[in-house]
């Protein structure tokens, strides 16, 4: 049988449009509901009025939005690419072959089949000043008790570890994935041509893996910026406010002082921090 079977249009329309309904429903709408909820205000009688940029400015006036900022910053900073390493080695590991494979595999992705908060109650219980596992496994080791979410200097840091332990089996699926699309023919012959282990990584394996690394770095800075459940759970921005990130700060605005016009505005800031990065982390790494 010659020729190609031609679909109509409308029948590729009709598959797509559910989808793109969702998307325009769930997706595009809340972000200019929020956007344009950022620029109105409630008057003592109310009503919803026209406020302009009110809502951003008496947010930058207070301290603890800036604090909020300076938080998330470091944060990501911290964490985003050590997740991505960390992942990383982790796809690197499970291409291995030794004994046990089979359940190193399994320990790597376990953590990311349960829910944020399951993982944010088992680390309280890890993570317990007291009674803590962690703790009497330090103070065997003679290094003392830490405070860990309790302590202002630990707290940051304590969540990192929880979000880095939930997140890393999940993304080092993406990069697995993204190693074993690298041509074997390729790392053949670079081994040939006498190119070590890491000769290899660096000059075949990783720069064909730029677009999985790409999609790795820009995803997971998304979803540590939205982070909120560990906090909520645990934290509640605390102590001193160390923990509390833009997330939770949206939050406490929306429910905690009932100002939903300065929780929009969080919501729009964080929509156009995310948005600038992503754009940013395209350009950096576009391929010519």
């Amino acid at each position: 049988m010659t020729g190609r079977f031609k679909v109509p249009a409308w029948v590729a329309l009709a598959f797509i449009l559910p989808a793109l309904a969702c998307i325009v429903t769930f997706r595009v709408t809340p972000i200019f509901v929020s956007a344009g909820g950022s620029l109105m205000t409630t008057s003592l009688t109310g009503e919803r009025v026209f406020a302009g940029l009110a809502n951003y400015g008496a947010l930058v006036a207070t301290p603890e939005f800036w604090n909020s900022l300076r938080v998330t910053i470091l944060f990501n900073a911290i964490i985003t690419p050590a997740q991505v390493g960390f992942s990383f080695v982790m796809a690197l590991l499970v291409l291995e072959r030794f004994p046990g494979l089979a359940a190193f595999r399994t320990i790597f992705v376990l953590p990311y089949c349960i829910s944020l908060a399951t993982a944010s109650l088992i680390f309280i219980v890890l993570m317990d000043p007291t009674l803590g596992v962690l703790n009497l496994l330090t103070e065997a080791a003679g290094l003392g008790r830490f405070g860990f979410f309790r302590n202002p200097d630990q707290a940051l840091w304590s969540l990192m570890l929880l979000a880095s332990w939930k997140g890393c089996g999940y993304w080092m699926i993406f990069l697995l994935a993204g190693l074993l699309a690298v041509p074997r023919e390729t790392l053949e012959a670079a081994r040939i041509d006498g190119a070590g282990y890491f000769q290899r990584l660096r000059h075949v394996v990783v720069p064909q893996m730029v677009r999985t690394f790409l999609f790795v770095l820009v995803a997971d800075t998304v979803a540590n910026f939205l982070l909120f459940a560990p906090i909520y759970i645990i934290t509640q921005g605390g102590p001193n406010g160390r923990t509390d990130v833009l997330m939770h700060r949206g939050y406490h605005e929306a429910f905690g002082m009932l100002d939903h016009g300065a929780a929009l505005a969080i919501s729009t800031m964080l929509l156009l921090m995310v948005g600038s990065l992503a754009a940013l982390m395209f350009r950096l790494m576009r391929e010519r």
